[in-house]
């Protein structure tokens, strides 16, 4: 069985916030592969449901982001998912540009909090892990402020088409495919000229 996390902030003021993508690529795969909800429990609101002939669990953490982490230990540790192959975690990146995704199978936190608090709960930073990119802070702003703020409209549609590229990615993954999954979309797509 594959746990898909996708690392984000509950409640209604962080919706449509830089640092929630990963929430909102769960709800597409919910969406998208009709995965029941099962409950909240183990510090988390998760479904569970197939994806490409495979079971998972998709999950979003309630813990905020900083203590994600926690939920990812309490579902790892109670359905005995091995974190280096059937762990996948989906989560906002600022080195990316809005509409790009890049993948990996491991790799350090990069200043990521959350993925910092996963690595330090789950003693190992050999998982799979999709990031989506939301574009570089501005000068002169603080990351907080940056994370926590909301897309523009632009901004907007190309991460909502790279939602649906991550959640492309998690099919392959779940089809044991991430290096054809690192080779598809991992390379720099180029800016669509109008």
């Amino acid at each position: 069985m594959y746990l898909i996390v996708g690392l984000g902030n509950p409640g209604r003021q962080y919706e449509n916030t830089k640092h929630n993508v990963g929430f909102d690529t769960v709800d597409y795969l919910i969406e998208e592969y009709h995965i029941p909800q099962a409950g909240v429990k183990h510090k988390a609101m998760y479904g569970k449901g197939v994806i490409a002939g495979q079971k998972v669990l998709a999950a979003k953490p309630l813990t905020y982001m900083n203590l994600s982490g926690e939920a990812v230990r309490e579902l790892v540790d109670y359905y005995k998912i091995d974190p280096e192959t059937e762990l996948i975690v989906l989560y906002d990146d600022i080195s990316l540009e809005p509409g790009q995704i890049r993948i990996r199978k491991k790799g350090s936190a990069g200043g990521h909090n959350g993925i910092k608090n996963i690595i330090a709960q789950i003693g190992t930073d050999v998982f799979p892990r999709v990031k989506i990119g939301v574009g570089e802070k501005p000068k002169n702003w603080d990351l907080a402020d940056y994370v926590l703020s909301p897309f523009g409209k632009e901004e907007r549609a190309a991460v909502d088409e790279a939602i649906v590229k991550a959640a492309k990615a998690v099919e392959m993954i779940v089809q044991e495919e991430i290096d054809s999954a690192m080779n598809m979309f991992n390379r720099k797509q180029n800016a669509v000229k109008e």
